[in-house]
């Protein structure tokens, strides 16, 4: 039998999924973790399964989970359904149960944090409230692994028997009692032939749901008789007909809760969030700490701890790499096969695996923040900005991670609510300057500007996000029309961070980065090796000038010769700057024959400061590497996407880089 396990959002479903599976899954404190569906096997009764939803208030189509949850429901049909309810927050809760009951699926109702109920003063009469509800109601707390079998037992039992409750009919006498009854008879018969409950049916109708809509196959006639009960219903009860029917649940609600509840005293870590937040969300003073917060926790990142770790990693490789070199020297390998195996793998991957300290770090400053409840509180603070730029406040984590590296800022945007929001923050996420640039506006910035390092350095991280919101501003108003979706977040209460949550998140980022990115840049420093290694009859080259990788840079040259850098090596720096964006230097490097220590003075036979200045914007804004090509391929699944993201970067990019450089030219 398969179970699905749904909810509201942060009422501890995944804690839950965890206890009856022994799964891992990572627990946040932050509203929108579970972002897919997650299968598991149930411990105590091994012929069951359990199905992880994303968090949910309703079944209103709006968002992506919402959309997720409601498709499984009803395409999948499960055996049953396992309600969890946040015991603290009932009313709310129960708001989801009421269109889950209407489904006609086998529920059982699991009341979870009763133990908060308990030592907060709080009771809850479970046998009233099941007889009120008419389906089980087990009271348990995931997190201490409390009535966890109990409730197995019960949900086994519930589904075996085919128990889809006693109570359906939440209405009492009235407009919305007359429209739901006159619509439930005039479509009867089409749900019955469409598989799906009337009652459900009836509220997905008249809430206007499109699919339920097409599926119920309404002859026009019938579509406008519905039509007519909903506007009568609508005139007499004078409200639209969402508001009626939410009018409807939570009056029943709170009848339900009147017989059965005795509500808590306000908790103390409620208390203790009140007062945090009335600093951390501050009207002036909340988005200076915020700055400060993130300014902290990149410094840390990339100053301190995983700059030291990457540069320990990097001795490592370098180690390994000086062994392999002498172990294939010492056995006389075949040259090409010995340059492929140093060159191009050891040399392109080795490059890459260094900066997996940094995202593991960023993502251990970031799991803490999440955990502790604080990025709840940065995408409410920063909605009413975001909003303006057709974007809601979510979006703000995975354009924070963007700074860090494209390829968990992508993976970041799954917590989003909406399509058109996740797909419109995936675009965005490549603009944030990601730390694997560092080094080349560290090189150029020395080599032009002495002295001004770090102003440029800074205007080219302003000029990243000032792009970024031209861009959002321009797809607002064509490509992704329309207003992003509500924004509603429940603040989760703040709390000391898990040790075992936090290390579940980076190893899964560190996972996941090594399993879908580093195939891509092992294929695509082998494909760079290749074209620097032969020329266009596959002869093997002593001067990289002759490679087929320099041919494919002289027919660059010309498009990039308007931006002020036509030399040949400078495009085929850019090439390789796609497997990873620090290769752009150390190919530059090459190609002039110096070290990368030596490079800046040999830059000034290649540009000017005017067409430094234009090639630093080309390369803030051009397409990122292969792994987040790949990661953005993956999110959008679609490859022509994904192609379609790495040419209007570099249409954007060469679109500012000219700007510059002829501004810059009829000014300087």
């Amino acid at each position: 039998m398969i179970f699905a396990l749904a909810g509201n959002q942060n009422c501890g479903k995944t804690t839950l999924f965890n206890q009856l599976t022994g799964s891992n899954q990572h627990v946040g404190n932050f509203p929108g973790v579970t972002v897919d569906q997650k299968v598991g096997q149930i411990k105590s009764a091994p012929d069951c399964s359990v199905v992880d939803l994303p968090g949910i208030y309703s079944l209103r189509p709006y968002t992506n989970e919402e959309i997720v949850t409601r498709d499984f429901l009803l395409n999948e049909k499960p055996d049953g359904i396992i309600n969890i309810v946040d015991a603290t927050n009932i009313e709310r809760n129960l708001y989801l149960t009421l269109q889950l009951m209407e489904m006609r699926i086998p529920m059982v109702l699991a009341l979870n944090m009763m133990d908060e109920v308990r030592n907060n003063g709080g009771t809850i009469n479970v046998e009233k409230m099941s007889e009120e509800l008419g389906i089980p109601v087990i009271p348990i707390s995931a997190a201490k692994n409390e009535g966890i079998e109990e409730l197995v037992r019960t949900a086994v039992k519930t589904a075996k028997e085919k128990q889809t409750g006693k109570v359906f009919d939440f209405c009492k006498q009235g407009p919305v009692h007359r429209c739901i009854h006159s619509v439930c008879h005039q479509i009867e018969d089409h749900a019955e032939k469409a598989g799906l409950a009337v009652r459900f049916s009836c509220s997905k109708l008249i809430e206007d749901d499109t699919k339920i809509v097409e599926m119920l196959n309404l002859s026009q006639n019938e579509l406008e008789l519905v039509e007519h009960s909903i506007i009568e219903m609508e005139a007499e009860a004078g409200m639209d007909r969402n508001a009626a029917l939410a009018g409807m649940r939570y009056d029943f609600i709170e009848r339900v809760c009147e017989n059965t509840v005795i509500k808590c005293q306000e908790s103390k870590e409620h208390i203790r969030s009140v007062k945090i937040d009335s600093v951390l969300t501050h009207k002036y003073l909340a988005i200076p700490i915020f700055v400060a917060v993130m300014f902290l926790v990149f410094f840390l990142t990339f100053n301190v701890f995983g700059a030291v770790l990457s540069d320990l990693l990097t001795m490592v490789i370098d180690d390994v790499t000086a062994l392999v070199d002498g172990a294939l020297t010492a056995y006389g390998l075949n040259p090409v096969v010995h340059s492929l195996v140093i060159d191009g793998v050891f040399a392109g991957v080795g490059s890459v695996l260094s900066f997996l300290p940094i995202i593991v770090v960023l993502f251990f400053f970031l799991s803490i923040l999440e955990d502790t409840g604080y990025m709840a509180r940065i995408a409410f603070v920063m909605d009413k900005l975001l909003r303006k730029m057709g974007l809601s406040g979510r979006s703000i984590v995975p354009l924070l991670v963007g700074f860090g590296c494209t390829v968990p800022a992508v993976m970041a945007t799954r917590t989003l609510s909406s399509e058109r929001d996740r797909k419109m923050t995936i675009l965005l996420t490549p603009f944030m300057s990601c730390s694997a640039k560092i080094p080349i506006y560290g090189v150029f910035a020395a080599a032009f500007f002495p002295g001004r390092a770090a102003l440029v350095m800074i205007g080219l991280y302003v000029a990243g996000m000032v792009m970024a919101v031209i861009v959002a501003l321009i797809f607002d108003k064509t490509a992704f029309r329309g207003k992003p979706v509500p924004f509603v977040m429940e603040l989760p209460n703040y709390r000391f961070p898990s040790m075992k949550t936090v290390v579940l998140l980076m190893w899964d980022k560190a996972k996941d980065f090594l399993q879908r990115a580093f195939t891509i840049i092992f294929l695509a420093t082998v494909i760079i090796w290749f074209l620097q290694s032969f020329d266009t009859r596959l002869n093997l080259v002593d001067n990289s000038a002759e490679s087929i990788l320099a041919s494919i840079g002289h027919l660059l040259a010309p498009v990039f010769a308007p931006l002020g850098f036509s030399d040949w090596r400078v495009p085929t720096a850019l090439i390789t700057g796609f497997t990873a964006k620090e290769a752009v230097i150390s190919t530059m490097g090459v190609l002039m024959g110096t070290s990368t220590t030596e490079l800046g003075p040999a830059l000034h036979t290649l540009f000017t400061p005017i067409s430094a200045v234009s090639f630093l914007v080309f390369t803030l804004l051009y397409t990122p590497c292969v792994a987040a090509i790949a990661a953005i391929k993956r999110e959008f699944d679609s490859g022509l996407l994904a192609l379609g993201v790495v040419v209007m970067q570099c249409v954007v990019a060469w679109l500012a880089a000219f700007g510059v450089y002829t501004v810059l030219g009829l000014i300087l």
